[in-house]
């Protein structure tokens, strides 16, 4: 895997229309985060990544500008709220919309070689193996 992946290839990937940054198109993607709760994005996202997101609300745009991540690409089509648009030209954060719901955009760019991005979490794991049990 950690093919190297621009925003305007991941376009074509998930067949996706460039709502801003069509400035940006040729970045190089650094890996993806997937999540709709953006308290989740704030504590494991890295900068740089893409966010894959359902969400097409300002807040979404906030937590992208506040990590500095890659751009924000919203599934399932979700038409964007009034404001939406500017907002991300105004923080300068390029976002894409697509079809797809976020599984099926999340396996294509992983089969593309783009690398999950997380930060690792401090202290004990939240996660319960019942393979350990």
């Amino acid at each position: 895997m950690g093919g190297v992946v621009t925003l305007a290839e991941l376009k074509d990937i998930l067949e996706a229309e460039v709502v801003s940054g069509h400035e940006r198109l040729d970045e190089i993607v650094s890996g993806a985060f997937c999540a709709d709760l953006m308290s989740d994005v704030l504590s494991f996202a890295k900068p740089g990544c893409v966010l894959i997101t359902g969400l097409a609300n300002l807040q979404a745009l906030r937590t992208a500008y506040a990590l500095d991540l890659g751009a924000v690409i919203v599934c399932r089509g979700k038409a964007l709220p009034e404001g939406f648009v500017d907002a991300a030209r105004d923080l300068g954060i390029p976002v894409l919309r697509t079809r797809l719901i976020m599984f099926e955009a999340s396996g294509r760019l992983w089969m593309a070689g783009v690398e999950p991005s997380a930060r690792e979490r401090r202290g004990k794991s939240e996660v319960v193996s019942d393979a350990t049990a």
